[in-house]
């Protein structure tokens, strides 16, 4: 029995021992399939403090020797373990392997990445284009043409009798001009002056100014002193013929003075004004061309065209807002540059003439501008008509004007 007893614990040892070295195998087994290389305390990935997790630059990691991380992911065909490798690695199934080159020593700009054998391939750092520097070209009438000096912001002159300031908007170019011509055939009591305000440039402006007083003189040389106002107009209308047959666009406001034996002979085209001031009193000596007129748009309109309010401004065709003027040949059916002449003996009470543009009259009343010149220029030791010119410039300026102001001061008392 005893032996029957024996037999039977030994077997029953023997079962447990298998069942128990089964079972330790299998643990061994699972264990093979989880295990894992062990990484290098110096490895950057165990290394918190490490400005590969401080620091957003990209790196450039150096070629091997290197330190390799190998997990196992998947089961594939195995693999042998690279000699040049310091990590100890458990026997296992292929895996895919997180490599991080060592040493790290630094950063620089460019970026690259390491291949499966451990050579790094740089990438060139894209670099920026050349900044292009392209000339800003001007061209005269707010063209592109050839390069060519700034103009003057501002200009100013006196002669004998007469001062004017030209003071430009906010255009790049000024379009306004102006003329002064004294001693007209060596008299001193004979002159002419006016001013000119361009629109779509200022080739008409400039053309004006260098030849409707020539026109105007050789019309008056052909007639009899009676007949000045038609010699004027035709003077006029000569050099509209003129300027259109040079093809150039654009077109200008005209208003002049021609002193000549004891009269004064005042004309305008277009919304250029000229006020007097007789005795401290303002007197103007034209009316504006514009298509709020009512004898403007019936003769206008009685020709085909129509005026329309834009914006608060009458306008011709919907277009320009004068109705009279030199040049501005794709409205010249409407636009004529018929001129209206006002013939005034000149009195001892007639102080002075201001010849303007639509830039100081759109701001400053007749009456105003006369006041604030005369301040200036009658009743002191010493007259300064320019400082009168650039007084009513500025003021004009300062009460919102953004177009080119051109005024001239005329002291009549030295044609009298």
């Amino acid at each position: 029995m005893r032996q029957i007893h024996r037999q039977t614990n030994q077997r029953t040892k023997g079962v447990t021992k298998n069942k128990r070295s089964k079972t330790q195998n299998k643990h061994r087994t699972r264990k093979k399939k989880m295990s894992c290389s062990v990484a290098l305390s110096n490895s950057p990935v165990f290394s918190p403090s490490t400005t590969l997790f401080r620091s957003k630059t990209v790196v450039s990691i150096p070629s091997p020797p290197a330190e390799t991380i190998a997990l196992t992911l998947t089961h594939s065909k195995p693999t042998t373990q690279s000699p040049s490798s310091s990590t100890t690695s458990c026997s296992s199934p292929s895996p895919f392997r997180y490599r991080l080159q060592k040493p790290l020593t630094g950063f620089n700009s460019s970026s690259s990445l390491a291949s499966g054998s451990g050579a790094a391939a740089t990438l060139s750092k894209r670099k920026r284009p050349a900044r292009l520097d392209i000339p800003v070209v001007m061209g005269f009438g707010g063209g592109l043409g050839t390069p060519r000096e700034v103009e003057e912001a501002e200009v100013e002159r006196e002669g004998h009798g007469y001062s004017v300031y030209c003071k430009r908007g906010r255009r790049e170019a000024m379009e306004d001009r102006f003329s002064a011509v004294v001693e007209l055939e060596g008299d001193a009591k004979q002159a002419f002056f006016a001013i000119f305000d361009g629109h779509g440039g200022a080739k008409a402006a400039e053309f004006a100014a260098g030849n409707l007083y020539k026109n105007i003189l050789d019309e008056v040389a052909r007639r009899d002193e009676e007949d000045i106002k038609d010699a004027v107009k035709n003077g006029y209308l000569n050099t509209d013929a003129q300027f259109l047959k040079e093809d150039i666009r654009g077109g200008s406001c005209c208003v002049t003075a021609l002193i000549r034996k004891g009269n004064l002979v005042v004309s305008n085209a277009g919304d250029c004004r000229a006020v007097m001031s007789r005795g401290g009193v303002a007197e103007a000596l034209t009316a504006d061309h514009r298509p709020s007129r009512e004898d403007e748009k019936d003769r206008i309109e009685s020709m085909g065209g129509y005026v329309d309010l834009i914006h608060g401004t009458w306008r011709i065709q919907g277009s320009l807002a004068v109705s009279r003027g030199i040049g501005d040949s794709h409205l010249k059916q409407w636009v004529i540059a018929e001129p209206d002449t006002n013939v005034v003996r000149i009195k001892p009470d007639h102080e002075f003439l201001i010849l303007a543009s639509d830039g100081l009259w759109d701001k400053v009343g007749n009456q105003e501008a006369v006041d604030i010149a005369r301040r200036l220029c009658i009743g002191v030791e010493k007259a300064e008509p320019l400082s009168a010119c650039k007084k009513l410039a500025d003021l004009s300026v300062l009460r919102g004007s953004c177009d080119d102001i051109s005024v001239m001061l005329i002291q009549l008392g030295r044609y009298v």
